[in-house]
């Protein structure tokens, strides 16, 4: 497995007060992530979550779907989620890294959400593919990114992560134009509009990229 961040510094306790903000405008960026999705969900759907933490996206989105599978490269992060998720029959995850997914089933949604395509390191263009294979016919994959108008609450965010000890000191003097940096040399990177459009259009498959709710950028690509 490569090296990860978010696995080596935030055991399944602190990953789950990352998402236990102050601020107002990250609970909205938070739940406007999954009513996108939940929005194009008919309810027969089996779904994919690659970098699923402890299972907070599944669980809102469980009653949505035929059923959803989430995978994570920690094993702390399964075994805290699988007793978060003990009450979703539906759902199930794994201890798996997204860099080598191992899965013989076809899906038919698949998501890599809340910036994963930076924050798990891929090369996006060859990843992309790759997802696209383990969808059915007529899947949908989102993949998501933070839009470049959320970026004060982002930063503000961050900080507060620092601030409780769940990420190192953020280097305010090397954090800008989209990138934030910590002193501990963590970074955390986006992918602008014209990037996920640049990915889109090398899938080889049709696709939509949309700036949801000023806090995201999807990109949706359909087999």
């Amino acid at each position: 497995m490569k090296d990860n961040y978010y696995d080596q510094n935030l055991n399944a306790q602190k990953l789950y007060q990352v998402y236990q903000s102050k601020y107002c405008g990250v609970s909205q960026y938070l739940e406007a992530e999954i009513s996108y999705v939940k929005n194009h969900l008919q309810g027969t759907e089996q779904i994919l979550e690659l970098g699923a933490g402890y299972g907070r996206i599944m669980k809102e989105l469980a009653p949505f779907c035929r059923s959803i599978v989430g995978i994570d490269i920690s094993r702390e992060n399964v075994e805290f989620g699988r007793e978060y998720l003990k009450e979703m029959e539906n759902a199930q995850l794994l201890i798996m890294d997204a860099h080598h997914i191992q899965l013989e089933a076809s899906f038919d949604v698949i998501l890599c959400l809340q910036n994963g395509l930076s924050a798990m390191k891929v090369e996006p263009m060859e990843y992309v593919k790759e997802v696209m294979a383990l969808l059915s016919a007529d899947g949908k994959a989102f993949f998501s990114s933070y839009s470049p108008n959320f970026w004060e609450q982002r930063v503000a965010w961050f900080q507060e992560q620092a601030e409780k000890g769940l990420l190192g000191e953020i280097d305010m003097d090397e954090t800008k134009d989209g990138v934030i940096v910590c002193k501990d040399g963590f970074r955390a990177t986006t992918h602008s509009l014209e990037d996920m459009d640049m990915i889109g259009r090398a899938s080889g498959y049709g696709y939509q990229v949309t700036e949801v709710d000023e806090s995201s950028i999807f990109l949706v690509v359909e087999k």
